[in-house]
Formats: structure tokens, sequence, C-alpha cells
């Protein structure tokens, strides 16, 4: 049998500048699923993704999912794009194990957990505090050029890396330090500064863009401790979950956000285009 793509539609030109385009999955011209590829609004037209697959349950487990995303590779080939990206949920894991049997690699993880009745305490010599105006340019400058590295160290060209980090501070943080739904929290330690929380409070859902312990004060538990405030700032914003974002490999933060009761939802994969 011979598993194939047949477009659905003609080549969408989006307004956002990406092109993209639904095809059916075909195994001998019979239709069993379905595949959405297009090209990604930030990276460019260099870089395609994956926005969503799926194999009908009679023909799930024949490989027909494998087959589909190496066809979508080809196309990609075609659009001229050097890499490409998907979003794997976590659940189920099936999902996770093709992308890898693909050559795919984690980039990154979404974490969630569920915020308790009671919001937690801070440690005994902890104080927060709103960041200062002298101390936001500083740190904006900071964020953004440890950002772009991440992504840097993750197989994303220099200058794609340094545009996706303006282009995310820009949109997040659009009044700055005076952005609705940002919390940015400088935490001391017996009148130290000893680290940086940013923090959304918009929705149900809290998210945390960023904590940072400062040099010189980690290794002393300031990192949970800003992880809690986190807690205590969603919590009393209405929050009832919060979520997150880590980078594959940074591994005392996902040791702490495991230990602290997060739960991945979805991975970041990317392939190169051979």
């Amino acid at each position: 049998m011979t598993t194939t793509l047949r477009p659905a539609e003609p080549l969408q030109q989006n307004p956002d500048g990406t092109r993209s385009r639904h095809y059916q999955v075909c195994v001998n011209s019979r239709p069993v699923g379905a595949i959405h590829l297009g090209t990604h609004p930030v990276f460019g037209a260099a870089v395609a993704r994956i926005m969503r697959l799926r194999i009908d349950e009679p023909d799930r487990r024949r490989g027909r999912g494998t087959v589909a995303a190496l066809a979508a590779e080809e196309v990609a080939r075609g659009w001229g794009c050097r890499r490409i990206e998907s979003a794997v949920p976590a659940d189920p894991r099936a999902a996770l194990a093709l992308a890898t049997t693909l050559g795919y690699v984690v980039r990154n993880r979404n974490m969630e957990k569920p915020l308790g009745a009671a919001p937690p305490v801070l440690p005994d010599g902890s104080a927060v505090r709103p960041m200062t105006d002298a101390e936001f340019g500083p740190w904006l400058a900071k964020g953004q050029e440890d950002y772009a590295g991440d992504w840097i160290r993750r197989g994303v060209p220099e200058a794609e890396a340094r545009a996706k980090a303006a282009a995310d501070h820009a949109a997040l943080l659009p009044d700055g330090r005076a952005t609705e739904g940002m919390l940015l929290s400088v935490l001391e330690h017996e009148g130290t500064p000893v680290g940086t929380l940013w923090l959304s409070v918009r929705g149900e859902r809290a998210y945390v863009f960023d904590v940072e312990t400062t040099a010189g004060h980690r290794g002393r538990g300031h990192g949970r401790t800003l992880m809690l405030l986190a807690e205590t700032q969603s919590a009393a914003s209405g929050n009832r979950r919060i979520g997150l974002n880590v980078f594959a490999g940074n591994t005392p933060a996902e040791r702490l956000y495991d230990s602290l009761g997060y739960t991945t939802t979805q991975y970041s994969m990317y392939k190169p285009l051979l």
C-alpha cells in the first residue's frame, strides 16, 4: 500500500507572511487522516511547521503517521525550508516516540501545575518588591540576550534567534514595566537582591516568562523561593493554574520544576532538513 499526501486546498499565502496548506493523508487514494503544514511566522520562510497531524483511529499503528511526516518534509524542502518544527503533545506518548524516531530533537517543553487552595509561604528572610525603572533597562537587555542565546544553542541561526528575542519581548511588554497583567518582581534575602521574576497573570492561567537567581547567590534555594513567589502572586490574582517553558538541557531548572509538581503538556521539537 502507498501512503501519499493529497492537497485539500490551494497553497495559502497568509496575512502574516507565512504560507500554509492542508493535505489529506491517503493510502491508495483512500483518505486516512490529515496534515497541516506551514512556514514559521517568526523564523520565516526557511522554517516549516507541522501544525497538525492526524491519522484516523482504524489506520493508526500501521506507519501512516511516519510516512505522512516524511512526505511533509519533502514538501517543506520543495518550499526551500532548511528546518522543520512541530509541537508534540505529551499525551499520547506515541506522538513523542514518532517524532524522536524521525530524528526530531526536543528544544523545549511547556509545563503546568494546578494551584493549591493555600498559597505557599516564603522562607524567613525573603522579601519581595516591584522592579524599579532603573533596574528594568538592564534586566530587559540581559533577558533578551540570554533568551536569544538559548535558541542559538539549540540550533537556531543567530540572526533568527535575536529577531525572535526582540519580537517576543516587544509583543509581551509593549508598555515596558507598566504592561498590564505583567508582574516584574525582585526577590531580596535579608535586604540583598538575589533574583528576579517575570510573571503574567492574565486569564485563568498564570505564566512564568522568566525567573533568574542573581550570580553569586545561586545554589542557596532562591530559585525555589522565586517559584513559590510565582504561585503566591498567581493565586492572589485569581489564577487557577500556572505554566512555564523550560529549554531542554537546563537540568537544574527541570529538576526544580519536577520537584514542585509541574507536569509536561507539550514538547517543541525541530529537525534540520538536509
